[in-house]
């Protein structure tokens, strides 16, 4: 695989993808995975960790609610990573992140991840480069151990919105009220910085990428939706799962 360059990945949907008959699919998607995540849970073979990461306002939390909320939520966990705490950052940085991870039978969705401590802490230079390419060692033997010694499988998502998109939906945030909870000021003076951003994730996306990433257009939610559904549906089906039998 070349080198991930965002410039170059459009952000909307290509030509030719009808609105209407894409959402039908993903309901048809949507609606199979609640069986195919039952299963999942019943058999306790396999793990499931996801990923999503995004520039603020890229829909992260839209996808969470509209592809993983018709699951059974005693199969599927969500974990939404903030600033760490004091005590988080009294230890290393992957110590809040391990904790979470996924045991057998289970989805566990991260909204923000890892992955925060090596972008947003090089955009604003908490992080130095040596300390991030340490990190990014670390990073690619812990999900390495999660895969080989746990069975869990990675989907890491990167919500690729373009940088006038998320003004719109930032600026929607001032009058929606629906939305006015997530304003916050701070959202625009990141989004400032967006050049560095961009540069610091295609450092990340080259550099950890086994599981590989996968960059999904996320202008329009109902195209954005259409792929992440259809990503987890054919990896849950890629496991051959089995309800097991009496147990004896």
């Amino acid at each position: 695989m070349g080198k991930i360059k965002l410039s170059e990945i459009s952000t909307r949907a290509p030509k030719g993808f009808d609105k209407t008959e894409t959402k039908e699919k993903t309901a048809a998607i949507i609606k199979e995975l609640d069986e195919l995540q039952n299963l999942l849970y019943a058999e306790g073979k396999h793990s499931i960790l996801v990923i999503i990461q995004g520039m603020d306002a890229s829909g992260k939390d839209g996808v969470i609610r509209n592809v993983m909320g018709n699951m059974n939520p005693q199969g599927v966990t969500v974990k939404s990573y903030k600033a760490p705490t004091a005590e988080e950052l009294s230890y290393d940085f992957l110590w809040r992140i391990h904790n979470h991870a996924p045991k057998k039978g289970m989805i566990q969705v991260f909204n923000r991840s890892h992955y925060e401590d090596i972008v947003i802490t090089r955009v604003h230079k908490w992080c130095d480069d040596e300390t991030a390419e340490k990190r990014i060692k670390a990073i690619n033997d812990f999900e390495q151990l999660l895969t080989n010694h746990n069975d869990t499988h990675i989907l890491k998502f990167y919500l690729h919105v373009s940088p006038e998109e998320q003004q719109e939906r930032l600026t929607e945030r001032l009058s929606d009220p629906a939305k006015m909870w997530k304003y916050n000021e701070k959202d625009f003076e990141e989004a400032k910085l967006w050049d560095i951003y961009m540069e610091m994730y295609e450092d990340c996306f080259n550099n950890c990428n086994n599981p590989e990433w996968a960059i999904v257009p996320a202008d329009q939610n109902w195209y954005k939706e259409f792929l992440i559904a259809t990503k987890l549906s054919e990896l849950l089906k890629s496991f051959d799962m089995k309800f097991p039998g009496l147990k004896k």
